[in-house]
């Protein structure tokens, strides 16, 4: 796996446990157990990818106490507002050269099932100025594998890795302070 590769995956993991943090709101956690997760990325560039990620109320928080230090190190806006169907949030993060403007808006109830739909424009880098649409489509599918772990993602052609694990990975971001 190249490391663009690797940090896209830890980034997507980031968003996939919709776990993010902002000074004003939290989003919920979610159910315990094991969830699917679809991404779907707009303009069939990339394949569509399915993944299932084993989850407890532990393991979403320490997602959350995580990702939140290495966000407000590249992030100069991260904002969540609770709105009548979910959540809104935008944010502004800059790394390895690049800086992303994204809008999300996330639906459900994070008990069965819930949806993020992303818009990020990405500036800087090779690929110089790039727009981008990502859904993230979510469901609860019940207790997990015996064999899983809370943090077990499993990846498509079955690599399996814990996000437990990932705080160990951070210093392949560009731009993340340890």
């Amino acid at each position: 796996m190249t490391r663009h590769r690797l940090v896209l995956g830890l980034l997507c993991c980031g968003m996939l446990g919709v776990t993010a943090s902002a000074a004003a709101l939290e989003l919920p956690v979610r159910k315990a157990g094991l969830w699917e997760l679809k991404m779907i990325r707009s303009g069939g560039q990339l394949p569509e990818m399915t993944m299932q990620h084993c989850t407890d109320e532990t393991t979403d928080k320490d997602m959350n106490n995580m990702a939140s230090p290495m966000a407000q190190q590249v992030c100069s806006k991260q904002d969540i507002q609770k709105t009548a169907t979910g959540y809104v949030s935008d944010s502004v993060c800059s790394f390895g050269g690049m800086s992303t403007t994204s809008h999300a808006d996330i639906t459900g109830d994070f008990n069965s099932a819930y949806t993020v739909k992303t818009t990020s424009k990405i500036q800087g880098g090779a690929a110089g100025t790039k727009d981008t649409a990502m859904t993230i489509e979510a469901k609860w599918l019940g207790a997990c594998k015996a064999d899983q772990k809370p943090g077990d993602i499993v990846m498509p052609g079955g690599m399996k890795m814990n996000v437990k694990d990932m705080a160990k990975l951070k210093n392949l971001i560009p731009g993340v302070k340890q």
